[in-house]
């Protein structure tokens, strides 16, 4: 008798620990825009050295494709939006499971290896050695959209939109500057402060805000996370002092409402 209870009792340790190491290594996914890359992935870093068992699964791409996928049933734990307005429509659809959070404030910049923005500013566009204008798809990338607004505040959209062309994401068209596909670009400045875009070489002109609404961004937990402990522990280390000093370093402001 004594010895099955001591294989029960045995047992039933067994048997906490092991859903108690399940619960710990729960896994959840995120989504979240191109331009956060290198600021969230040395975010991730710090939030596993002090979490080491949990391993969050991020995927970077653009914040319309995402709602898209979010709102057809994709199984997402935590969307990173380079804006509101696709957090927000989230929350009226009643698919999250948080308040929406604005997290940071982007800011645009005009990028090139070719010439330097800073000589003409806006005007730079207009250079006549400038063939090709990289942007983000408008349509589903936040900082696209930012981009076409800024050019028409300028009055000068007109004037260039035959020559733009435009990334799936605001990472991807950066790209096209890089690779020489194009000549020059408006970007986001947390991805031209990053090592790798450094060592190209461009030069930077960052557009005033008053040219366009504000690149606000938010995150939200979705409906699919719910119950996901974790998820809703890197949720709330977004608002963290650590979070906020890496979100700054790479070029956001982290003021809130």
């Amino acid at each position: 008798m004594k010895t099955k209870k001591r294989f029960l009792s045995n047992l039933t340790m067994l048997l906490l620990l092991f859903f108690g190491t399940v619960n710990a290594q729960q896994k959840f996914t995120i989504v979240a825009a191109a331009n956060l890359k290198i600021a969230l992935d040395s975010i991730n870093t710090v939030f596993k050295i002090q979490n080491p068992n949990i391993n969050p699964q991020i995927t970077y791409g653009a914040s319309g494709k995402f709602y898209e996928q979010i709102s057809n049933g994709a199984p997402f734990d935590l969307f990173f939006s380079a804006d509101m307005d696709y957090p927000n429509q989230l929350e009226k659809n009643k698919m999250t499971a948080s308040k929406v959070k604005m997290y940071a404030v982007g800011k645009l910049v005009i990028w090139s290896k070719k010439i330097d923005p800073n000589a003409k500013k806006i005007n730079s566009l207009l250079d006549a050695s400038i063939r090709k204008i990289a942007i983000g798809n408008p349509a589903t990338a936040p900082y696209g959209e930012k981009a076409v607004e800024s050019l028409k505040y300028y009055k000068i959209y007109d004037k260039v939109k035959s020559k733009l062309v435009f990334g799936d994401n605001i990472t991807q068209a950066t790209q096209f500057v890089t690779t020489g596909n194009a000549d020059i670009g408006i970007t986001a400045l947390s991805l031209v402060l990053t090592p790798n875009m450094q060592k190209e070489g461009g030069k930077y002109y960052v557009i005033p805000e008053k040219s366009h609404s504000p690149l606000e961004q938010g995150c939200v937990l979705l409906k699919h996370g719910k119950d996901n402990a974790n998820a809703l522990k890197f949720y709330n280390f977004i608002s963290s002092k650590t979070a906020a000093a890496i979100l700054k370093y790479y070029g956001y402001d982290t003021k809130t409402k």
